[in-house]
């Protein structure tokens, strides 16, 4: 039975699904005082964007982490994923017309930002131990 949650939570699939729920749910709650559709469209969006980013994240982490040593190491990949997920969901929130951007991204940019960083410090650390 352990054998068998383990694998599932190491699941990719797993992983982009809940992101996809938890976020998706959020922004349609954070934009609950519009009408609809505009809280199912800033749900399904935002739940697009959270399984995208959950996908590429954690590799976009490593690729960036080889790049730079020292305290750049430690700072460079956490920061570029931050800009980069607040902007592409800024921007993209806008194409969508979703009425509360800054609402509906903030869980997910602090989700998606702290994870960033929490990864690339044990990738640094395991590299300047």
């Amino acid at each position: 039975m352990m054998a068998s949650i383990a694998r599932l939570m190491r699941s990719s699939i797993v992983h982009v699904t809940f992101a996809f729920l938890a976020m998706g749910s959020w922004a349609a709650f954070a934009n609950l005082a519009h009408p609809m559709p505009a809280p199912l469209r800033a749900g399904l969006l935002q739940g697009a964007l959270s399984a995208v980013i959950t996908l590429l994240l954690k590799r976009g982490i490593e690729w960036l982490a080889r790049r730079f040593s020292g305290l750049a190491a430690l700072l460079v990949p956490p920061l570029a994923a931050g800009v980069v997920s607040a902007s592409l969901l800024t921007i993209i929130h806008m194409i969508g017309g979703t009425p509360e951007i800054g609402r509906t991204i903030a869980v997910p940019w602090t989700v998606a930002t702290t994870y960033a960083a929490l990864y690339n410090f044990s990738l640094w650390r395991i590299r300047e131990a």
